[in-house]
């Protein structure tokens, strides 16, 4: 795989959900196993791995606002829950010998590094997987937006975007069994079609800087090497008139 790789850098991008598992709520200890030895394929073909969670299994900022929660204080609460399932995944990483950083956007210096663009490359130099957490420290702005900002500084070549379906659909296809699955998109029909890929900043700053983002089914082993090896998994978004 080493000499196959389609990508030498990538940011790989896991909801706080996805940690969850069927629990619904907390971190599964199977799926973060599960994960854990995915990245871990990933380290071991030489490929640099940034990694940003979303928290939404613990905590989600935006919904707190509902049961009476200040904005910004929910955010905040929210970044801490990213804090928490980082560490989880570092356990999990390293206790697969896998080398792993976590550089925080808050600052935790007990708990993870500050996050440095400089040292957050270095450390992808060395071959050690990097965990990107509290988003990016400010209220107002999701993890998916954190993923497509980090990206970018990072000069990662694509964001791979996890999720427990195999791609982009017109509808959700759990609820729909007419929903289309989309093979390919232009970031203009994501926009336009609300189509629930990442939120729109992180959308429109992917486009701008010509980033493309792969979604696809974390639960189903094997897919990250297919990516990584060119196969065509899930859907990609990217720049182009793209008919899907």
């Amino acid at each position: 795989m080493k000499d196959n790789a389609k990508y030498k850098r990538v940011l790989l991008k896991l909801s706080g959900e996805a940690l969850a598992g069927n629990k619904g709520y907390g971190i599964s200890s199977d799926v973060l196993r599960s994960i854990a030895e995915d990245i871990k394929e990933l380290n071991d073909s030489d490929i640099e791995t940034a990694i940003v969670l979303g928290g939404g299994n613990i905590f989600r900022g935006l919904a707190a606002t509902h049961e009476g929660f200040d904005r910004v204080i929910g955010d905040y609460m929210g970044m801490l829950a990213t804090i928490i399932n980082s560490l989880a995944l570092q356990d999990a990483l390293e206790k697969l010998n896998v080398v792993t950083r976590i550089l925080s956007a808050i600052q935790s210096p007990e708990l993870a590094e500050p996050y440095i663009r400089r040292k957050a490359v270095r450390h992808l130099e060395k071959g050690r997987v990097v965990i990107l957490a509290a988003g990016t420290g400010n209220p107002f702005f999701t993890t998916d937006t954190a993923a497509s900002l980090r990206a970018i500084e990072l000069q990662a070549e694509i964001i791979l975007k996890a999720t427990k379906v195999d791609g982009v659909y017109s509808a959700d296809p759990m609820i729909d069994k007419d929903a289309v699955k989309y093979d390919r998109l232009d970031y203009i029909d994501v926009l336009n079609r609300h189509l629930k890929v990442m939120d729109s900043t992180a959308i429109s700053l992917c486009m701008d800087n010509d980033l493309p983002i792969i979604v696809f089914n974390l639960t189903k082993r094997g897919n990250i090497k297919k990516i990584i090896k060119g196969e065509k998994v899930g859907t990609l978004v990217s720049g182009g008139h793209n008919t899907p």
